[in-house]
């Protein structure tokens, strides 16, 4: 324009731009003195989000709308970077065609309280084939050894189990539980997080067990709990039918797997070895009358 002496309209339809951003004058930066002050706050307070910055600056007398707050403390780079919590990545266990006893067990907690307001855990393990309770564990807290120590009661008791389906959590995924089932050569089988229907049968106990027993009592301290579990779960497993066993009892049902029902089902018994028949040939030559003892 000063050049040519041609108008601003003509320079512009020229250059190609609009006559407003010819005309345009930058404004002076209004958060520049904010922007400072949050900057320094920061520095000495770096954990704390813009809200209690914000509360910071109101105490020095400078009030401020929480979103233009936001927007100057997320342009200075000041934000927070919070750790990401790790997911656990579980790839399910799908149920098996159970034959017999002892082949998959299921264990899990259940959470109460008691009278005086303290939080009760119980600790549950359910036999998937035979339905039976093998244990109804209860107490303030559990560790993973203490879990252990109930399954070893068990395990006297009936035997040890091929695999064991459970949660995720943090009693039975220590490193306390899983060398233990490495050493009793058990088999983990860990459901997926959020997907307690993986792990059916205990969670049908539980149910059972919460509104038969949990919320049909009144404890008024952990030893009377102990008890009146105790005597629920007897009764389940010799008294209560099961509708999945033909209305039988748990313990009725097992008692078939531990005796056969018929001659022909008799386990058959181990063929003596070689040794043991020429010992018993020996003996029988040896006691024989001598007339009839075979000279060659």
């Amino acid at each position: 324009m000063k050049t040519f002496g041609i108008s601003e309209r003509r320079a512009c339809e020229l250059l190609g731009i609009q006559r407003s951003s010819c005309r345009y004058e930058g404004k002076p930066d209004r958060d520049q003195e904010l922007r400072e002050k949050l900057v320094n706050l920061a520095q000495e307070r770096p954990r704390f989000g813009y809200r209690r910055l914000g509360v910071l600056l109101a105490r020095d007398g400078q009030r401020l709308n929480h979103k233009r707050l936001f927007r100057v403390y997320r342009d200075a780079g000041l934000s927070v970077k919070r750790p990401r919590r790790k997911k656990l990545i579980r790839t399910g266990v799908s149920q098996s065609v159970l034959t017999a006893p002892n082949q998959e067990w299921s264990l899990d907690f259940v959470s109460d309280g008691l009278a005086g307001g303290r939080a009760m855990r119980v600790l549950t393990v359910v036999d998937n084939f035979t339905r039976e309770c093998l244990a109804l564990e209860a107490d303030t807290s559990f560790s993973g050894e203490r879990v252990t120590r109930v399954l070893d009661r068990a395990i006297d008791r009936r035997g040890r189990p091929v695999a064991i389906r459970m949660d995720n959590g943090p009693e039975l995924t220590s490193r306390r539980f899983m060398s233990w089932c490495i050493e009793r050569k058990i088999t983990a089988n860990y459901i997926q997080p959020g997907k307690p229907v993986q792990n059916s049968y205990i969670e049908s106990f539980n149910g059972r067990f919460r509104d038969e027993c949990l919320n049909a009592n009144w404890f008024r301290n952990l030893f009377e709990a102990r008890q009146r579990i105790a005597i629920w779960r007897d009764d389940y497993n010799r008294t209560r039918p099961h509708s999945a066993l033909d209305y039988r009892t748990p313990d009725e049902f097992a008692a078939q797997w531990q005796r056969p029902s018929s001659a022909c089902e008799r386990v058959p018994q181990p063929e003596p070895s070689v040794k043991a028949t020429l010992t018993a040939h020996l003996r029988a030559a040896l006691t024989a009358e001598p007339g009839c003892r075979n000279t060659t």
